[in-house]
Formats: structure tokens, C-alpha cells, sequence
């Protein structure tokens, strides 16, 4: 494989298990973007910080991430299916054409606060672990929230009828399927080609979430905030090489684990919606911005119509086109598990 010949010869930090595991483990990892909250907030303080510290000094962590090595977002899993790293942190929609059935972790439009994303996730957990292990020869360890998905445009937007005709960069598959749907032109666009996308007139509005939106300076290329979580929550997946995971002792497993699900997933989920808040007052000027300079978009919110209208179009066309896509199997699952907490159905067509 051309580019794991190419990525081994890079050096990639290692984890330097301590004295208080059964054995010594080195484990290389490779984090998400490196510019964007998740990473700043909670990756790199938990690998390079908090996991050193809780085994007592014992180790020893340097964290890179996928954009720092030229590794795009969706050949991270396929990289680490290879064992090129043992640990590797991606969005999963950035991996859906070779897991289309992965599309079930991240529905927009349903989850409009932190805690509904959670227990989705939390819903959704087994069925992620299966498909790690299935698609990616991988261990599933955490999935983390980026804020939800909201639309930032470069001309006015007053409801979700105005998105009809618009070319938007939707922020995975299920979200262009919806803004086709919907009458929009759903573009697939790499994240950092946006904001130049957006300057040029390329795409006339995009999808992210409201902190990536303001750490990348999207707010200096759109004028309008529309907050329709039209792609969920963007969950971002840690896994570890299942061969390596099986190399380890039970010991260090657990571990493992423990330290990454109270340290890094717990907390990067109790600060979610605290922080959508902090990071719509900086995009919009409304209320203080705890991150640096606010913008000042104007800031659109959707009616009750334009939500009901939304939510019909995910029920009637979005998740049965899904469905068609992943297998009824695994659309029964999802029934059974997400869209039992969500309350919400598909029906085959």
C-alpha cells in the first residue's frame, strides 16, 4: 500500500505505558484536526497531559494529527485497518463510502441539544463498536461531539425556503442527501477549501459546526447564521487497531478505556452545549464571547414551520434512502436502538 509504505517512514509519537500495567506498551496515535476545538480542547490535553499524569509520569505522549501528517480525514480508518498507527480519531461521515451503514450515527435534524446527541450516541455505541470492527479491523473507544451542524450563508437567509437553488456544502452524506432534497444543490467540499469556496462564490452557503466555523474564519466570508442543525452533531470516533488491541493484557485494556471515557469523552460532552452557546455568541456579536474577537452575523432561527418541514423531509426521503444504502439489517437496528430514543421510524419504501 503506497501510502502506508509512505506514512511508516514518518514518526509517529508513541505512548510509553507505565510501571503500573502488567507490561510496557508503545501505541501510536493520530488525532483529528488539529486546528479546530475537539482537538485543542480535549485531544491533545488528554494524550499529552491526562493520560501521562494518571499513570504517574510513567507515559510519555506526543500527539500528531492527520492534517499535520497530510493524511485526509476519510483514510484515516483505512490506515489504521492497516496497522500504520494503532490509534487513529476521524469524524465518522468522513468515512462513509466504505461504511455507508456508519451514516446512522450522525442524523440531522433530530438531536437539538447536547443531551439528545449523547443518548443517541450512547444508542448508537454497539452498533458503531460492530461496524469498527467489521469495516476497520478496529477497536471502538470513544466518540466525541463537535457542535451541531448549522449553515452559514453568504446572502440573506430568512427561512429554510431560501436554501431552495443554493449551492451548500453539506458536512457529510446524510446532509446532502437532505439539502437535495430539500431543492438545494448539495456540493461536497473538503473543510479547508470553504472559506475560499464561500469568497469566490464556488458554493453560496455551507455546513459545519459553529465552533470550526469560527476557529476557521468562515465568519469573514458569510454574512448569515442559520442555526437548522442540518448535519447533526458530527461525532468524531477513536479507535485502536484491533491487533494491537489484542496484544494488550486485560489490564492495560482496561485501563485504557477507563481513562479515555472519563477523561476525554465525558468531558468533551458535558462542555458540548455550553460551548455551542459560547460559540454562537462569537459568530454573532449577541452576548460575550469567551473565545477572542465576535463576529457579527446575523443570526437566523428557524420557525416552528421550517423545523416540522425539516424533520418530514429526514422521515420521508433522507433515512429511507439510507436505509437502501446500509441494508434493511442494519436499518432495523437503528430502529431499534437510535430511533427508539429519538422517536423516530423508518419506513422502508
Amino acid at each position: 500500500m503506497k501510502n502506508a509504505s509512505r506514512l511508516a517512514a514518518i514518526t509517529i509519537p508513541l505512548l510509553v505505558l507505565g510501571t503500573t500495567l502488567a507490561t510496557a506498551q508503545e501505541i501510536s496515535a493520530v488525532g483529528s484536526w488539529s486546528g479546530l476545538p475537539l482537538h485543542k480542547n480535549y485531544e491533545a490535553p488528554f494524550w499529552n497531559d491526562i493520560l501521562p499524569a494518571a499513570s504517574g509520569g510513567k507515559i510519555s505522549v506526543k500527539l500528531t494529527t492527520f492534517d499535520q501528517m497530510g493524511v485526509k480525514g476519510g483514510d484515516v480508518f483505512r490506515l489504521l485497518s492497516d496497522g500504520v498507527f494503532d490509534v487513529g480519531m476521524t469524524v465518522g461521515d468522513y468515512t462513509v463510502g466504505d461504511a455507508p451503514e456508519l451514516e446512522g450515527l450522525d442524523v440531522p435534524l433530530i438531536a437539538t441539544t447536547a443531551e439528545e446527541a449523547k443518548a443517541m450516541v450512547d444508542a448508537a455505541r454497539p452498533m458503531v463498536a460492530d461496524i469498527m470492527a467489521n469495516r476497520f479491523n478496529s477497536e471502538l473507544l470513544a466518540i466525541a461531539p463537535y457542535p451541531p451542524q448549522i449553515v452559514f450563508c453568504r446572502e440573506e437567509v430568512a427561512s429554510m425556503e431560501d436554501l431552495k437553488g443554493r449551492k451548500i456544502r453539506g458536512s457529510g452524506r446524510m446532509t446532502t442527501k437532505f439539502l437535495e432534497a430539500l431543492g438545494a444543490e448539495g456540493i461536497n467540499l473538503a473543510f479547508s477549501e470553504v472559506p475560499g469556496a464561500l469568497e469566490r462564490g464556488v458554493v453560496d452557503c455551507a455546513v459545519t459546526g459553529a465552533g470550526s466555523g469560527y476557529s476557521s474564519g468562515w465568519w469573514e466570508v458569510s454574512k448569515y447564521l442559520v442555526t437548522l442543525p442540518l448535519g447533526g452533531w458530527d461525532p468524531v470516533i477513536t479507535a485502536m487497531n484491533r491487533d494491537k488491541w489484542n496484544s494488550l493484557d486485560a489490564k492495560t485494556q482496561d485501563f485504557l478505556r477507563a481513562e479515555i471515557t472519563q477523561k476525554f469523552e465525558a468531558p468533551a460532552w458535558a462542555n458540548a452545549g455550553s460551548s455551542y452557546s459560547d460559540e454562537i455568541a462569537c459568530l454573532t456579536g449577541v452576548g460575550a464571547c469567551p473565545l477572542g474577537k465576535a463576529a457579527d452575523m446575523k443570526l437566523v432561527t428557524p420557525s416552528d414551520a421550517d423545523v416540522a418541514k425539516a424533520r418530514d423531509i429526514l422521515i420521508t426521503s433522507v433515512l429511507p434512502d439510507w436505509a437502501k444504502r446500509a441494508g434493511s439489517d442494519w436499518a432495523e437496528r437503528w430502529n431499534k436502538t437510535v430511533g427508539a430514543v429519538a422517536g423516530v421510524a423508518i419506513v422502508a419504501k
